[in-house]
């Protein structure tokens, strides 16, 4: 049983409630008690929620079935909220990475589900209960800490989407430059190529008689060699033709 034995709840109260399962955050209230079902912050890889029960009977005194009477016990529940915001609002202000972001992200998404269930929960309370007053104080306390928390989870969204942005730039330009490297290299290649293809044929072993001859027929050969050098490079950096809409079947 969730429900400690010694809680004099009426029986419409708890046939609301399982055995074993505090079901969804809530404020059931029957015959002048209020019970309040709520859930410990959850965190990232919480498949089941800690429930916490809070109970105020119809003479105004507080119960906790995790802690000590007073309904301090329900103020410290929701500052607990509270605490765990201003830790991950510290962990986004350090945040260089995007993996950084991404776990602040699994984070935060549970928390701000359960803080708004929190607060939905306090304010039934509140409007089921005017006659206590603490219940005020605590409704906009668990609001502040709903709020906060929407906050830094839109906040960190919006981080997530400029990193991201700028690796994909960054991405980009190293492409580009990849892109850039590859064209010079190619247009060299080109280049000498065919001077090098002559060079190496006339400097096998095998008489050929061109040794023999005047230096002109070398600068010829090497002027042919730069000939077909220019007519590979521009073979090589000439683009594509565009296809014209006529031309297309």
């Amino acid at each position: 049983m969730i429900i400690p034995p010694t809680w004099s709840l009426p029986e419409a109260i708890r046939t609301r409630l399982g055995t074993s399962t505090y079901g969804r955050q809530r404020a059931i209230v029957e015959e002048g008690h209020l019970l309040l079902v709520l859930h410990k912050p959850p965190g990232p890889d919480d498949a089941k929620r800690e429930g916490v029960l809070f109970w105020r009977s119809p003479g105004g005194e507080w119960q906790c079935n995790r802690s000590g009477p007073g309904v301090g016990g329900v103020k410290r529940h929701v500052l607990a909220y509270a605490e765990v915001e201003a830790k991950l609002t510290a962990d986004f202000e350090q945040a260089t990475t995007l993996d950084q972001l991404f776990d602040l992200l699994a984070a935060l998404t549970p928390l701000v589900r359960a803080s708004r269930n929190q607060h939905a929960a306090l304010q039934a309370a509140r409007e089921a209960v005017k006659a206590e007053a603490a219940l005020i104080e605590l409704r906009d306390l668990a609001y502040e800490v709903e709020r906060n928390l929407e906050v830094l989870l839109e906040d960190t969204r919006n981080a997530v989407g400029y990193r991201s942005a700028r690796e994909a730039e960054e991405q980009a330009r190293v492409s580009r430059a990849a892109l850039h490297a590859s064209h010079r290299l190619n247009t060299l290649a080109a280049w000498f190529l065919p001077i090098t293809a002559i060079a190496s044929l006339f400097s096998m072993n095998f008489a050929h008689g061109l040794n023999e001859h005047s230096p002109k027929l070398f600068w010829l050969v090497f002027a042919v060699g730069v000939g077909l050098g220019f007519g590979m490079k521009g073979w090589v950096v000439a683009k594509p033709p565009e296809d014209h809409p006529h031309n297309k079947a």
